[in-house]
């Protein structure tokens, strides 16, 4: 009987939430090549251009996730039993290919397998990166569906991977990056596959919901703050072992917060565990019943398949203004230790800024998330205003860049990252409320897809282009080097800020009509 209970405690929506928090902690490795990539160009006798192709894989690997969309949508409809089918086959998937690609870069590196050529290593890195877009689609699509009256902040916090593997990689393998290497290859596939088991989708809708959502995100908040804390600490003092161990001792006490919230909730919630419906499903055949009543012709958004979607012009708006916003943040991460350099910042400074980036991505993806969510249910402000208003913002952050202002750098790359982790909450969950749940996985990561593309456009076709023309004619040293590619990046973004208040006008009805409906229906249930 006690083996009973333990397993009603351990099926329900919470323990299913702190399941994708812990599996998205190890999924950040995509953050982390800094780390790695000088190895892999000295064993691999890359120049820079191989390199960055590879790098260049490795963000279209993980962004390109279209494939784990299908999977999903496949794997949640197709059985009702969710141990023949589930958001966990998605995870599976996702391991496989993250073992095997980061095993044969690591094998590449210590000489275990000979020597590939770029186009293998490249291969091997797309491998790898895309196994993370399935972690990622299975925890956020299932986050969305547990929690559709709080689904931005449900996807807020599913976000501090790389900062935490940083924190493994110091702690246990500095200056050790071929060991690193084989971590990414065990850690972020053993993980999921433990714990793969316990993310399922629930049809509930508990009273104190809110209350909950609530405590756990405040947990994350404190996690962040003890990282950021940890990282500006650890290089300005330079921390010896022990303290490295004693602070990853730490930081593990603060993750098992989350589950210890849930538990004591559990205990309050047991006879709402007993009627939790595993069956996606049932809450798909729910929210057609509740729109039965419908006398409007946006009704036909609610569910709309890829091929329906990529038809509407409100995909190609939030594809447009995805490309401006994710792609300009990209290319600015990816950047920063070059504008570092040509600014004179110190390797100190820009190896601070890198580090801390992880951070302003999360504090941007919980808090454009929980503020969305608060905005509609309170003010009723449909989702897209959010997005106008960050991408806004990311815009003033490429332009305070550009300025070339003493510590200009470090305020605009705050801006920049904050927004560009709003887009990753924002984005996923107006896809939802516009285009519907049951085909959520892949529309999302269709429009994912551009950031990548406009990744590509901003750092090749126009940074790497400028710097290269300036640096052909007197060498990079100071704000003419990357002046105008960000003061064009500015403007685009602001145009994507258009795009997205475009968007706000055409949706903006729809949200009035049929999204703030739906939540007082759910709050009156």
């Amino acid at each position: 009987m006690g083996r009973v209970n333990l397993g009603l405690k351990l099926r329900n929506k919470w323990i299913s939430t702190v399941a994708s928090i812990w599996i998205q902690l190890t999924s950040g490795s995509l953050y982390t090549f800094s780390v790695y990539s000088p190895i892999l160009k000295s064993t691999q006798r890359y120049d820079q251009s191989a390199l960055d192709t590879v790098s260049v894989f490795k963000d279209i690997g993980a962004n390109c996730g279209v494939l784990s969309g299908l999977l999903y949508t496949s794997a949640t409809s197709s059985h009702r039993d969710a141990y023949l089918g589930g958001p966990w086959l998605v995870h599976l998937a996702g391991a496989i290919q993250c073992f095997l690609g980061y095993f044969l870069i690591w094998a590449s590196v210590v000489g275990f397998i000979p020597r590939p050529p770029v186009v293998a290593m490249c291969f091997f890195m797309l491998m790898a990166a895309h196994g993370m877009s399935f972690f990622n689609t299975a925890n956020v699509v299932t986050a969305v569906r547990n929690f559709p009256d709080y689904s931005g902040t449900a996807v807020g916090f599913l976000g501090l991977s790389g900062a935490i593997l940083i924190q493994v990689y110091e702690t246990l393998f500095s200056n050790k990056p071929s060991s690193y290497i084989l971590l990414l290859a065990l850690l972020p596939t053993i993980n999921p596959l433990m714990l793969m088991w316990f993310v399922r989708i629930y049809d509930t809708n508990e009273p104190d919901e809110k209350k909950l959502l609530d405590a756990v995100s405040c947990v994350s908040l404190l996690i962040a703050a003890y990282l950021m804390s940890v990282i500006i600490l650890d290089h300005l003092f330079t921390f010896g072992f022990l303290v490295r161990i004693l602070a990853f001792l730490v930081l593990l006490l603060l993750l098992s917060l989350p589950l210890c919230i849930v538990l004591r909730a559990g205990k309050r919630d047991s006879p709402s565990i007993h009627r939790s419906l595993i069956s996606e499903e049932h809450m798909f055949d729910d929210e057609i019943d509740a729109h039965d009543t419908r006398d409007f012709q946006e009704e036909d958004k609610d569910n709309l398949n890829l091929s329906q979607a990529m038809c509407s012009v409100n995909f190609w708006i939030l594809f447009f203004a995805m490309a401006c916003g994710m792609g300009s943040g990209l290319a600015t991460v990816n950047n920063l230790g070059q504008i570092g350099e040509s600014l004179g910042y110190s390797s100190f400074e820009t190896n601070t800024l890198v580090s801390l980036w992880s951070i302003w991505n999360f504090l941007g993806r919980f808090g454009a998330g929980y503020v969305s969510d608060h905005f509609l249910h309170v003010k009723g402000w449909a989702r897209p205003l959010f997005m106008v208003l960050t991408l806004a913002t990311m815009s003033v952050g490429h332009a305070v860049i550009a300025s070339g202002w003493p510590s200009a750098l470090y305020a605009g790359s705050i801006l920049v990252g904050v927004c560009y982790g709003s887009q990753w909450s924002l984005m996923p969950t107006v896809a939802s409320e516009i285009f519907g749940v049951k085909h959520m996985g892949t529309i999302f990561n269709a429009i994912t897809v551009a950031s990548p593309v406009g990744s590509y456009i901003f750092s090749v076709r126009v940074v790497g282009y400028i710097y290269d023309s300036e640096a052909s004619r007197s060498g990079c040293r100071g704000t003419h080097c990357f002046m105008l590619s960000f003061l064009i990046m500015a403007s685009a973004t602001l145009l994507g800020s258009l795009a997205a208040l475009a968007l706000f006008s055409r949706t903006k009805s729809f949200y009035n009509q049929v999204i703030l409906r739906r939540l007082q229906h759910s709050l009156r249930v």
